[in-house]
């Protein structure tokens, strides 16, 4: 029974990363139209526009985000990692072992 119930939670655990990432993917490839550049209403529509690229936002700023917020992506393969452990844990792999001794050392 033991095995089987690891079997089972690696298996969902692979899924979940491998869908994580498929959405990763997904994601990058898919295609997006950028927006058109509108004029201001008091300028007339044959005046060149100017665009000011957005500046990125600091690298810390982005981390603190990514952790705060993230993506469905990330839930999934944080999940389907947790999930791995847990079968790691189940079949044996990982084992845990506490011990603990009381009393005065024996002195020979």
């Amino acid at each position: 029974m033991r095995d089987w119930i690891s079997v089972i939670v690696a298996v969902l655990g692979v899924l979940l990363v491998l869908a994580g990432s498929a959405l990763i993917v997904m994601r990058a490839l898919a295609v997006e139209r950028p927006a058109p550049a509108v004029p201001p209403a008091d300028e007339s529509p044959t005046a060149d526009v100017q665009v000011v690229a957005p500046t990125p936002a600091p690298v810390r700023a982005r981390l603190v985000d990514a952790v705060k917020n993230p993506s469905p992506a990330d839930r999934l393969i944080f999940w389907g990692i947790i999930l791995l452990v847990l079968a790691a844990i189940a079949a044996g792999a990982i084992s845990f072992s506490l011990g603990a001794s009381g009393g005065a050392p024996t002195v020979p």
